[in-house]
């Protein structure tokens, strides 16, 4: 459940000031008779204003440890809520990504024909099914985060570590990938998964629409911003384009728009060109 930040309300010292306010008007409203009847006014004045004070100062400090503690369960509501959308997106780009991979194996290997054509046809069930089972456990993982209450545990997260990974992920598929990565330093974890991101979906998109193909991915920094640029030759001839639900790039949009960066993404000549540039300011 989605809840409004708390805030800071406290009319401790406004009402202080009232009690002050009444205790002086009824002072300076009743006469004393005698210099000892003023030292009691006086004095009983003093008391009451020490102890008005003093309630005053206590009660805003237990209003202020509930305000922090509200706070605090605020903040911890919203990051699992964030974490939860991170893993709703995720979970799309799983199982877009897992399903997708099966669809082009299977196409690329009903398209062999000859002697190779059965082995071609075992090696793609196995693919199949090894792409599946990773699949479907990785999605009953994210489901069971997103059923279960409390906060989101975190999972590690993509790194540019993974790059060579998921290179040869869509080598398998039939893809020839290759990469050029410059040292770009040390860059942002955010940063870093977001690359990845790109990398992965514009390569999903080549193999689905472009079908086994020649593509060049290039990585390296251009002052305080990481550019990531993948380029593929167009459509190999007769490779009948699978259509998907095309909210893959639009995700990658918002994910690069919330850095204060831009993606690009269309046709050049044959091909299929998509570049990012992402921010990285925190990165010396």
């Amino acid at each position: 459940m989605d809840m409004d930040r708390p805030r800071w309300r406290s009319h401790a010292w406004l009402l202080a000031v009232v009690l002050l306010a009444l205790l002086a008007f009824i002072l300076t409203s009743t006469g004393s008779d005698g210099l000892d009847s003023a030292w009691v006014t006086l004095t009983m004045a003093a008391v009451a204003t020490v102890l008005v004070i003093a309630w005053a100062l206590v009660r805003t400090r237990a209003q202020r440890r509930r305000y922090e503690d509200e706070l605090a369960a605020w903040a911890a509501e919203r990051a699992a809520q964030t974490e939860r959308l991170r893993l709703a997106a995720d979970l799309h780009d799983l199982v877009s990504h897992g399903l997708g991979l099966i669809t082009v194996r299977a196409a690329a290997a009903r398209s062999v024909t000859g002697s190779a054509g059965d082995a071609e046809r075992a090696s793609a069930l196995t693919d199949i099914e090894r792409t599946g089972r990773r699949t479907t456990l990785e999605l009953r993982r994210m489901l069971g985060v997103l059923r279960a209450p409390g906060t989101a545990p975190l999972r590690p997260a993509d790194t540019l570590d993974d790059l060579p990974a998921i290179v040869g992920d869509a080598t398998a598929t039939g893809l020839t990938v290759s990469l050029r990565a410059d040292d770009i330093g040390d860059v942002s974890p955010g940063v870093q998964l977001v690359v990845c991101a790109v990398v992965r979906e514009a390569l999903h998109n080549t193999m689905r629409h472009a079908g086994p193909t020649d593509v060049r991915i290039d990585l390296h920094r251009d002052r305080e911003t990481i550019v990531v640029a993948i380029r593929d030759d167009g459509p190999r001839d007769g490779w009948p384009a699978q259509r998907g639900a095309g909210h893959g790039l639009d995700g990658l949009r918002e994910r690069i728009d919330a850095l204060d960066g831009t993606l690009h993404a269309g046709a050049i000549g044959p091909g299929f060109h998509v570049t990012a540039h992402i921010p990285d300011r925190e990165s010396p």
